[in-house]
Formats: C-alpha cells, sequence, structure tokens
C-alpha cells in the first residue's frame, strides 16, 4: 500500500496543508465512495459539503479555501491536483527490461537494452524501440518504424511500416496506425487502387485511444502533432496533419487531407469532409458535420455545421415551425372562406 503524508503529498502536488500535516493518506476517492485514510477532491462549495459529510480524511481544494473540519491539501488547480495525485498512489505497472522468449525480432531491429518487448510481439527489419518503451503483448511494427522513448505501447496495435512515434507516447491496445488510407481512382468502371506509399509520423506526448485507426499518407506524411489527445474509436484519414495539443474525443472521423490547427477540439462523432482546413483553437460540437473550413477561434456546430451563432438561428427557427404552419393554416382558412379571393376583393366585375 502507497501511503504520504499530508505535508509530503502537498509537497509533490505544489500546494500547502491546513490541518494535520502527518495525517496519513493511502487512496484517493470521489467523496460519495471515499474511506478514512483517503484523500478525495472538491471544486466548488456544493463538492467541499459532499467531502466534508463524507468519511474521507482529507480534501484536496483551491487554495481560497482557507478552513474545514477536514484536513486541507490546498493547490492552485484542483483537477491538476486531482489528477496528479491520482498518479502518485497509481503508479503505472513496472515491466523488467528485456525480450520475451515468443517475441519475433529481426535481426536487424534494434531494441535499446532498457526497453521491454512482450510475448508474441513481432518487429520487422531495422525497426528501432527507444529506452525505456514498452510494447505489450501481440504488437506488430513493421519494417524501419521507429519507436522513441519512454513510450507505451499497449496489447494487439499494429505500426505500419515507417511509423515513427517521437518520445512519451501512449497507444492503446487495437488501435492501428499506418494503415493504407482510403484512395481509389474509376478506371473502366472499376475502382483502381491508388498505392499510398507515405508514412505516418506522431509527435511527443501524444495519447491514442483504443481501437483508433490512423492512416498513412498517399504521398508524403500524416502527422499527428505534439501533446494531441485522441479517444476511442478515432479515424484519421490519409495525408491529415493534425496541429498541437488538440482533442479528438470518440468516433471522431476525418477525411484525407485535411489540416486541424493547434489546441482545436473535435467534440464526440464529429465528422470532417477531405481537404478541408480549420484554423487553431477551433471547437466543433458533438455530432456536427464539417464540410467547409473553419476560421481560427471559431466555435461551430449543426449538419452542416456553421457558426453556432447562425446555427442557433436556424434551431429556433425549426422550432417555430409548428406556430408557423399553423398560422399559415389558419390564413388559408380565411382565403377560403372568400372563395379563394383575398379578403376585402370582389368577384364580380366592377
Amino acid at each position: 500500500m502507497i501511503t504520504y503524508t499530508a505535508r509530503d503529498l502537498a509537497e509533490q502536488l505544489g500546494g500547502s496543508v491546513t490541518g494535520d500535516e502527518t495525517l496519513e493518506l493511502h487512496g484517493v476517492s470521489p467523496a460519495t465512495d471515499a474511506r478514512e485514510g483517503e484523500v478525495t477532491f472538491a471544486e466548488n462549495e456544493s463538492y467541499l459539503a459532499r467531502a466534508e459529510a463524507s468519511a474521507a480524511a482529507a480534501v484536496i481544494v483551491a487554495r481560497s479555501v482557507t478552513a474545514s473540519p477536514k484536513t486541507l491539501i490546498r493547490v492552485g488547480n484542483v483537477r491538476v491536483g486531482f489528477a496528479r495525485a491520482l498518479a502518485l498512489f497509481h503508479p503505472e505497472p513496472a515491466f523488467a527490461p528485456g525480450i520475451h522468449p515468443s517475441a519475433v525480432v529481426d535481426p536487424l531491429a534494434e531494441v535499446d537494452p532498457t526497453a521491454h518487448v512482450g510475448p508474441l510481439c513481432w518487429l520487422g527489419p531495422r525497426a528501432r524501440v527507444g529506452a525505456r518503451s514498452w510494447l505489450l503483448g501481440g504488437v506488430q511494427v513493421g519494417e524501419d518504424c521507429v519507436i522513441g522513448e519512454d513510450c507505451r505501447v499497449f496489447a494487439n496495435v499494429t505500426l505500419y511500416r515507417s511509423t515513427r512515434l517521437g518520445n512519451r507516447v501512449r497507444i492503446h491496445a487495437g488501435t492501428v496506425v499506418g494503415a493504407d488510407g482510403f484512395g481509389y481512382v474509376l478506371d473502366q468502371g472499376q475502382h483502381l487502387k491508388i498505392p499510398q506509399v507515405g508514412t505516418v509520423t506522431v509527435e511527443d506526448d501524444v495519447e491514442i485511444g483504443a481501437n483508433t485507426t490512423i492512416d498513412r499518407g498517399a504521398l508524403g506524411t500524416t502527422v499527428v502533432g505534439r501533446g494531441t489527445k485522441i479517444d476511442n474509436l478515432v479515424q484519421v484519414g490519409h495525408n491529415v496533419v493534425l496541429g498541437e495539443h488538440c482533442i479528438l474525443v470518440s468516433q471522431v472521423g476525418i477525411a484525407g487531407s485535411c489540416t486541424v490547427g493547434s489546441h482545436s477540439v473535435l467534440a464526440g462523432q464529429v465528422g470532417v469532409a477531405g481537404h478541408l482546413n480549420l484554423g487553431e483553437r477551433v471547437t466543433v460540437a458533438a455530432k456536427s458535420g464539417v464540410m467547409n473550413h473553419i476560421g481560427d477561434g471559431e466555435m461551430w456546430m449543426g449538419i452542416p455545421a456553421r457558426p453556432v451563432h447562425e446555427q442557433r438561428r436556424v434551431w429556433v427557427a425549426i422550432q417555430r415551425a409548428p406556430e408557423i404552419l399553423r398560422r399559415l393554416k389558419a390564413i388559408e382558412d380565411r382565403l377560403e372562406s372568400f372563395g379563394g379571393d383575398p379578403p376585402g376583393s370582389s368577384a364580380e366585375p366592377g
């Protein structure tokens, strides 16, 4: 069991303690499930009331909170503090350096002595695995792939040939990086495959969720920028360029040759048509269908996606449609009562 005193935990989180600094803490839980000896967190007054009513021994709070029956660990950002506390109490498992006997490693491949290659992995010619990286069971690493330092590649991930991972990249189970892009041309009534001869580059500090697919470029490179986080079940098409520190939520689909600027967010099930440019700090709301370029800092939503202020007017108009139809029907009924002529007109010639 991992144990920290309140003082030690506060030092690790860059915070300070109000209350018993010697209090021993051995876990992190939400207030609803907290037990004795555990620390919880409270972002606002409502959460703090729940935390104070719970069995938790200590509470991670903002610096502005100064008094409580509980021992307080006061930090600059409560969510950041909570995330760091979780990492302290639940460190990643350790895997011994070395190559499992069942792994198949080409003689031309290079594996750093500090790296871990798990059971049933396959490394092709000239594949390289950097220091302290680990590959869990069934990972396939194609020829000429490069895996940087401190990477975490989970079970049954496939890296096609020439894929390059930076340092501290995490790829979760079942993901495929570098498969052929979806490219065909119609030739005499049949779909002729366009060879996909490009590559994929995943820069430092990227995390890619389970069962995601990132296609290689037809020519050139598909790029996932530094610090970008990709959820489960996302499709990134060939020659897409994702900027730095983007967020792609589950079931996003980006067609080929799109560019997404840094610090942009695509919410769940967003679809982006091909050859579009999305600027920096763009936000696209869930289930939107993007069919146009988007400028820097804009927020779009809807199908087809429009700027938020335009889409809201559309939704208001749709909500008013039943009322408008009723009014139109009343006007039609009045016209019919005059034999089809407007009110005040005469059917007889003057």
